[in-house]
């Protein structure tokens, strides 16, 4: 009996795995780039383009990091990219505490520390917060504390309702800015984590300055140049601009999608504010 069901048992269910043609044609689309184009770019025909997509012909682990070397194609991705064509995975992917990785995280920690007395933050691709410097905690006084339990999203920390956003300035004009560049993000990467967290931040009611219900976003010097975060905090408005930086020659995953957020005082009583803020007692 216990044979009979053994025999009637149905088989394990197994993934089936997206043709790599499939994920050429949808990268290449992706990037506005027709056939043409990419062969164009590539230096091969496109013919071979068309072959390689519709499955004609199989490509070679040289030709697939050459094609999205030139489509400019996540790492992460470029990994799915050999593992479908039945190639192991080219690129490695450390945690930040590995032992690989010390020289890196050294790295990320030295230039945290040195923005002081301004904040500055590390990101991952998902934007979960790796390490922060000292100036970043004073300026989320005020956020609730689930939103600052590990693993914090900051994005979502500076739009939720309960988060940051009830005192930006400007906040219409910021979350402009940080969903569009969210877009852009999702435009480069596909990433369903942050098509979801996208939505989820566009959910999120706009409040209106609590003290100046109704009032309009006074006008910023940097308007035009630079989209400012203007933050209401017991020092006053305190208004900061941001940059981006990269491991421009990552070879590994992780340290790829590493970006560290450094914001700027936007005026000398902003610089002075923060100054004090860090300033031995």
């Amino acid at each position: 009996m216990h044979q009979a069901a053994a025999r009637h048992r149905p088989p394990p269910r197994t993934v089936k795995r997206q043709p790599v043609g499939d994920l050429l044609r949808d990268w290449r689309k992706r990037r506005g780039l027709s056939q043409l184009d990419l062969a164009c770019e590539a230096d091969i025909s496109a013919r071979h383009v068309s072959f390689l997509e519709t499955g004609r012909s199989q490509p070679s682990r040289t030709m697939l990091l050459h094609l999205a070397e030139r489509m400019d194609i996540p790492l992460r991705d470029r990994n799915a990219l050999l593992v479908a064509a039945g190639f192991a995975p080219v690129f490695s992917e450390h945690r930040l505490e590995d032992p690989e990785m010390q020289a890196a995280r050294q790295a990320v920690d030295l230039v945290l520390t040195g923005h002081e007395p301004h904040p500055a933050l590390a990101v991952d691709r998902h934007w979960t917060l790796v390490a922060a410097n000292r100036a970043v905690a004073p300026l989320l006084a005020g956020a609730a504390a689930e939103l600052l339990q590990p693993p914090v999203n900051v994005l979502r920390l500076s739009l939720h309702p309960s988060g940051v956003a009830p005192r930006i300035e400007n906040l219409a004009q910021w979350r402009e800015h940080v969903l569009h560049r969210l877009t852009r993000q999702i435009d480069v990467s596909a990433d369903p984590v942050l098509v979801a967290l996208r939505d989820e931040l566009k959910g999120y009611p706009v409040p209106c300055p609590p003290s100046r219900p109704g009032r309009l976003e006074a006008a910023s010097p940097h308007d035009g140049v630079v989209v400012p975060l203007r933050l209401r905090t017991p020092a006053g408005v305190l208004g900061f601009f941001s940059t981006t930086t990269v491991f421009g020659t990552a070879v590994d995953v992780t340290l790829s999608e590493l970006a560290i957020e450094a914001f700027f005082p936007a005026d000398a009583a902003t610089a002075e504010a923060m100054r004090q803020a860090l300033a031995p007692s």
